[in-house]
């Protein structure tokens, strides 16, 4: 496992970072939980990445109570605010980030966290008002750093030039082989100001590991056929694109990877990148994974892989962004 430094911030965190959201707490039994973290963390594997609003605090009460034995300085510990947490709790007020933090804390088990992020933008509260209390955050010693997802160009930018508060060290955008928006204004903008890239999806939800067959039925238990989270990625299992998915597979070959090894790689080409962060409901997926950080890649394996998938890609974002249902 190789590791890269966190923004401007003093952490170093580990190329593949484990997320939670539809794993643990939620959506695999503990034993198997259990064992994806601990195989993790013999991986190398520093960097653990979750939000208040997973199964509404149940992946920080799992995680919890299964990090409880290690040494706090061994790991480094992410979540999020901003989604409903009740009828009366959301976004990104003074009030919801202490009242937040705070819960997160308890169901986490720890004095602080090493990042806290805004899951989103919250447009019912001033800027200011977030950005001081998250400042005051950093003050209490209940937050080290401070970091967003998915938030607009111009709003970052708004941050970056707000004096006498803390700065943003992460952003944690979507970002894969077959979406690139942030490549558009989200990452050269970070990496003039000390703001490193955790991204989410690198697989595209599995898409890009090819286990989606053009034509054929979904493999059982995969996550395109299950009932809670399949239709979060229907609109990319279209032929024409698991087609071209397919078409990645001796690339990958050629590189001595896997096709899901050689899309983490694609993603970790990016000097902004730290982490990419993957989902496991088995240990045996960590391992796949992992061994896609340090691993050199022909730039010419990369380029043709673009060319490849950017036709079938491009029209689905074009509809993705342009649906008014969308939330990146």
């Amino acid at each position: 496992m190789r590791y890269r430094k966190l923004g401007s911030s003093d952490l170093e965190v580990s190329e593949i970072s484990l997320g939670s959201w539809l794993t643990f707490g939620v959506g695999i039994e503990r034993e198997r939980a259990l064992n994806s973290l601990a195989r993790a963390f013999d991986l190398g594997i520093n960097f653990i990445d979750t939000a208040n609003v997973y199964g509404q605090g149940a992946a920080e009460t799992f995680l919890g109570e299964a990090l409880a034995g290690r040494p706090r300085d061994a790991f480094v510990l992410a979540t999020k605010l901003y989604y409903p947490m009740s009828e009366d709790d959301r976004g990104l007020s003074r009030k919801q980030i202490e009242k937040q933090l705070g819960a997160s804390l308890k169901r986490l088990r720890v004095d602080y966290v090493d990042l806290y992020q805004c899951h989103r933008y919250d447009n019912a509260t001033p800027l200011e008002e977030t950005m001081a209390a998250l400042t005051d955050a950093i003050a209490s010693g209940k937050v080290r750093y401070i970091g967003f997802s998915e938030w607009p160009a111009d709003k970052i930018r708004d941050a970056i030039e707000m004096a006498g508060i803390a700065k943003f060290v992460s952003s944690q955008p979507q970002y894969s082989l077959l979406w690139r928006e942030p490549e558009r204004e989200v990452i050269p903008l970070c990496a003039a100001n000390g703001i490193s890239q955790i991204v989410w999806s690198p697989l595209k939800q599995g898409v890009l590991t090819g286990k989606y067959l053009p034509r054929e039925p979904l493999p059982s238990g995969s996550r395109a056929a299950s009932e809670t989270s399949g239709g979060l990625i229907d609109r990319w299992l279209t032929p024409d694109l698991l087609d071209a998915v397919q078409q990645l597979k001796p690339l990958a070959a050629e590189a001595n990877l896997t096709l899901g090894q050689f899309a983490l790689a694609w993603v970790l080409r990016e000097p902004n990148i730290a982490s990419a962060i993957v989902g496991a409901s088995r240990p045996e997926q960590l391992e796949e994974n992992v061994a896609a950080s340090g691993h050199p890649v022909d730039p010419a394996l990369f380029q043709a892989a673009e060319l490849i998938v950017s036709g079938a890609a491009e029209p689905i974002v074009a509809a993705t962004l342009a649906d008014p249902r969308y939330e990146s």
